[in-house]
């Protein structure tokens, strides 16, 4: 089973969630579907 790849435009809406709008990391990653674990690489 391959890692799951994500587009640029995914991961950077991801980190502007939680660094601009200061979501949480658990919140963002709940609401994306993806782990946190995921979120913080």
């Amino acid at each position: 089973m391959g890692a799951q790849r994500f587009t640029p435009e995914f991961k950077e809406e991801a980190v502007r969630q939680i660094s601009e709008r200061g979501y949480s990391v658990a919140n963002v990653s709940e609401q994306l579907g993806v782990s946190a674990h995921s979120l913080y690489k």
